[in-house]
């Protein structure tokens, strides 16, 4: 399994500290912002090679835990 910090890093000195997918310059954000606007996974992949599927996936089920934590919180 793989943890957030080998998936996602935030620098001061990389995109301001946008949080990016680890060894790119990719915003976890895009990869949300592709799958909000109805593209898939292997359209964003196609499009950011340096970003592997395991991190996409770690990604977007580390998003989709904090959302289940928040709504069991509420």
């Amino acid at each position: 399994m793989i943890s957030l910090s080998s998936v996602v890093h935030s620098d001061p000195d990389i995109l301001g500290g946008t949080p990016v997918f680890v060894g790119t310059r990719v915003p976890v954000r895009t990869l949300l912002d592709y799958l909000a606007a109805g593209d898939s996974l292997d359209e964003f992949l196609d499009h950011f090679p340096t970003v592997s599927r395991e991190q996409a996936v770690a990604a977007l089920k580390e998003a989709k835990d904090l959302l289940v934590a928040h709504a069991h919180s509420a």
